[in-house]
């Protein structure tokens, strides 16, 4: 692939990634964000990220599957951080809109939602994979250090659906969605792995 087919496509991608954010923004200024917009917003930006987290970790699974798309590994690394952003995002929205940036109002719900737990953990483990994200950890850390380390984007990923589901009122199917596909990609790596061997 060439290199100007390369920045193509990471330029689409950026596109793609920040869209929705942008068009977050718009609805905001037009103050068009339902009835409810810190739930809008909140539902929005967590979605965005478990979806990002999601397609992250699908493409390696992907491009064992179709050796021809073994390109796409390139855009693992960018989709992951855009993960993290989101999720940055979707903290912030309960920090700031939820708490109102109070740290008694969130030890509180810490200790008492355990959907916020769910939630502050997948973030938390999803802060030393963008830390590491570099080529400079990966000499630092050392291959199989680093592969070891990035194992935390699948725990991250089950907080995420658990937060997901804890979240929701009683009876709301809205999370199985992600929760099946992440349940295939986790099926689905120990046989790729397996076959592989």
């Amino acid at each position: 692939m060439s290199k100007r087919v390369v920045i193509t496509l990471k330029v689409l991608v950026h596109i793609a990634c920040l869209a929705p954010v942008a068009w977050l923004v718009m609805r905001g200024f037009q103050n068009n964000l339902g009835p409810d917009p810190t739930h809008t917003v909140t539902f929005f930006t967590g979605r965005g990220t478990l979806r990002l987290l999601v397609i992250t970790l699908a493409i390696s699974p992907v491009r064992k599957v179709i050796p021809k798309l073994a390109w796409i590994i390139r855009f693992r690394r960018m989709l992951g951080l855009y993960a993290f952003f989101y999720g940055c995002l979707h903290l912030m929205t309960y920090v700031w809109l939820y708490a109102g940036f109070s740290w008694a109002a969130m030890v509180d719900d810490i200790s008492q939602r355990r959907f916020i737990t769910a939630g502050l953990a997948a973030w938390a483990m999803m802060v030393p994979l963008a830390l590491t994200s570099t080529s400079w950890s990966i000499r630092k850390l050392g291959g199989k250090n680093w592969i070891r380390l990035h194992w935390l984007a699948y725990l991250a990923a089950i907080a995420g659906v658990v937060h997901y589901w804890w979240g929701v009122k009683q009876g709301d199917r809205t999370p199985m969605e992600i929760t099946v596909v992440l349940g295939v990609l986790l099926a689905a790596r120990p046989i790729l792995n397996w076959v592989r061997d």
